[in-house]
């Protein structure tokens, strides 16, 4: 069952922490205050983070054919895009997640 979370409340709390944030954003939406919160820039990342994000993304991937229900794939596109990312990068993710989580187990 899909769980609802709190509406975050505006302006958001004072965070001491960035684990004391994260917690808070857990818990909370801010779907109905998108609108009201700030804009802000872009983090800049240092030139050794920005090449190795470049390298990772332009490895080399090895296409493959998988099969799965209409309803998985349609269900993949709607999570995807509720997160700002293509159904095929979420579902490399997945993946990713369960052989870390399956890796450890071993």
């Amino acid at each position: 069952m899909k769980k609802t979370l709190p509406i975050a409340k505006f302006p958001l709390p004072k965070f001491r922490s960035e684990k004391e944030a994260a917690e808070y954003f857990d818990g909370h939406s801010v779907s109905a205050i998108w609108d009201q919160l700030a804009e802000v820039k872009p983090a800049k990342l240092s030139s050794a983070l920005a090449k190795k994000i470049r390298e990772r993304h332009t490895r080399a991937k090895a296409a493959i054919s998988i099969r799965l229900e209409p309803d998985q794939i349609e269900a993949a596109k709607h999570i995807a895009a509720a997160k700002s990312v293509g159904y095929q990068t979420q579902l490399r993710m997945w993946i990713a997640e369960g052989i870390r989580r399956e890796g450890k187990r071993a």
